[in-house]
């Protein structure tokens, strides 16, 4: 049975870390789709409505049902520009999509950010132009992530409900 791990929610909010520490515990034969990298590193393409990005990740999406136990999607994957994207998860997981949202505040997303490799490459007001308040999904159900949890708690209960359908 495969199953897709959606990590969702602002720039600097952990979920590249989270899905990182996913992918180590669960092993061999999980995917990590990070929107970060197949956007900015591979296609060299901005962000915006109707992303360049999304074919090639909602393909991505499609070889993970079919060869991969699990598949880790993250990034900030603003609803209304990945409704597509999401309907898609939709009718290749069904109801195996364990779905969160990551609900930090501004300055702690910043907080955040500023002890990252990637610092040097942007910014508080780069990271406010790209905010999106709640953004949450109306077709997929998440979980919300605060900035109570520790990595480890949020791993831990991520890992544990995932196992446990």
């Amino acid at each position: 049975m495969h199953k897709l791990i959606m990590l969702r929610g602002n720039s600097g909010s952990g979920k590249t870390t989270v899905a990182k520490a996913l992918q180590e515990l669960f092993g061999r034969n999980t995917m990590v789709l990070s929107q970060d990298m197949i956007r900015r590193d591979v296609l060299k393409a901005r962000d915006g409505i109707d992303p360049p990005a999304l074919p090639l990740i909602r393909q991505m999406l499609e070889y993970g049902s079919e060869h991969c136990e699990v598949v880790i999607m993250e990034g900030i994957f603003i609803a209304d520009w990945y409704r597509e994207l999401f309907e898609a998860a939709t009718k290749l997981y069904g109801s195996d999509i364990y779905a969160y949202y990551f609900d930090i505040p501004f300055e702690e997303t910043v907080r955040r950010h500023q002890t990252r490799a990637k610092s040097n490459e942007f910014g508080a007001d780069e990271m406010r132009e790209w905010w999106k308040e709640k953004d949450y999904l109306d077709l997929i159900k998440e979980t919300t992530i605060t900035e109570d949890m520790s990595k480890d708690q949020i791993v831990n209960e991520i890992y544990s409900r995932v196992c446990n359908g």
